[in-house]
């Protein structure tokens, strides 16, 4: 990235991509590549710019910014920042499962919106200080209650099992998925069940999980 940051910015509202571009390209190390309204226009932008980072909008008409970053992240080593107004547990962990590399609102100050995109583009993960008191809320929670008894894990196909032994152990998706030898979309799909099934919001909740029933 010695070229500078290449950004694209994934928004049904026309106004909020100029937005966007214009707090972005306040820092000249960021390059806006591009611009898309739905998810399909998204996953063809990435295929055919292979930017650094898309920012991502969670709902838009047609399809939604968690069916893009699945196919974005198992296409190209774009790596997809959410930039939403949604804030629920169960969105995040989608947008996480699906491979998003971090998760802020649209109230994001302009500053931080611009150190995230770096911190994403050097393959670091963000998440909204907004959104991480309540992670770590949930964490705590857990970790109070881990001197109970571990409760059972509900009904879990084989390979969704297997998907979680290696999660547990902290494999990343590719890693999973070159050692079961199925694709990284398969792992997605496996570990997004997994996170409706155990209500784990976090990849590491979902870790401590398996490491409590194994």
């Amino acid at each position: 990235m010695a070229d500078g940051i290449r950004v694209v910015i994934v928004d049904d509202h026309e106004a909020v991509r100029r937005g966007v571009a214009a707090i972005l390209q306040v820092d000249p190390g960021i390059e806006i590549v591009g611009e898309a309204e739905n998810g399909f226009d998204a996953v063809d932008l990435c295929l055919r710019e292979q930017p650094d980072v898309a920012l991502v909008d969670l709902r838009m008409p047609g399809t939604d910014g968690i069916w893009a970053t699945e196919r974005i992240t198992a296409a190209t080593r774009t790596r997809v920042l959410m930039l939403t107004t949604f804030d629920s547990d169960d969105l995040i962990a989608a947008a996480l499962a699906a491979g998003a590399h971090g998760y802020l609102l649209k109230t994001t100050r302009g500053a931080e919106l611009i150190q995230s995109v770096h911190h994403v583009a050097a393959d670091r993960h963000v998440i909204d200080p907004a959104i991480a008191g309540g992670l770590i809320a949930q964490l705590n929670r857990r970790s109070d209650q881990q001197s109970a008894p571990a409760a059972p894990l509900p009904d879990l196909t084989p390979r969704e099992s297997e998907v979680l032994a290696l999660v547990s152990v902290g494999l990343t998706n590719q890693q999973i998925a070159d050692r079961l030898h199925i694709g990284i979309t398969t792992v997605k799909t496996h570990v997004g069940a997994l996170y409706d099934k155990t209500g784990a919001s976090t990849r590491v909740l979902l870790g401590q999980l398996g490491r409590h029933t194994t």
